[in-house]
């Protein structure tokens, strides 16, 4: 291990890379809550935070699970329900009095129209202002699923490929083809649902 006066130990935070001290530091001093947007291999959590002296505080957030209650069928990590979940904590951001973020992506590396930027996309479109570059945000085909709807055309030929890749799609009675027209159906009754509370 180093040793001497010039050696200085990170933070544990950021020795395990789950944490950017100076990232954090340069979101905090910008005065505006943070969109909080954390993917895993199959869900995501999106949340707006507002920074204290003890801690951070959250003033909404929205789980890809919780998709489900929209009728939502199908997975939870994919580009089209991270827009999903990022429009759903978006709103209930909004009901919050909540209208300006910045977006937190943490120690994640970032690429143009990824599930981050899907998030971001869906609470921009709920109605809050978050600083963003236009060229970082996906397609609007991206966003409704349309790659999934091609891919599952390709391997309609192959019965056995075709049922092992969608499986889970299929269990819920939804056919990749159709990822685009659903998607559609559960962002209008996200949509629906937060205009009879206003």
């Amino acid at each position: 291990m180093a040793k001497g006066s010039q050696y200085n130990l990170k933070y544990r935070r950021r020795r395990n890379a789950r944490t950017d001290y100076a990232k954090r530091r340069r979101l905090v001093l910008s005065g505006l809550p943070r969109l909080v947007v954390r993917p895993a291999s199959k869900h995501i959590t999106v949340q707006v935070v507002e920074a204290e002296a003890t801690g951070d505080r959250v003033l909404a957030s929205a789980h890809s699970s919780e998709l489900k209650e929209y009728s939502w069928k199908g997975a939870g990590g994919n580009v089209p329900a991270a827009y999903l979940t990022g429009a759903l904590a978006g709103y209930r951001a909004k009901i919050k009095g909540v209208e300006e973020a910045v977006l937190d992506v943490g120690t994640r590396p970032v690429t143009t129209g990824s599930r981050l930027f899907a998030a971001m996309n869906g609470a921009l479109d709920s109605g809050m202002k978050i600083p963003h570059s236009a060229n970082v945000l996906p397609t609007k085909e991206r966003l409704r699923g349309e790659h999934i709807a091609a891919y599952g055309r390709m391997l309609a030929a192959n019965a056995d490929q075709y049922q092992k890749r969608f499986s889970s799609y299929l269990k819920h009675k939804l056919k990749p083809e159709d990822m685009p027209a659903h998607f559609e159906e559960v962002r209008e009754k996200i949509s629906n649902s937060f205009e009879k509370t206003k």
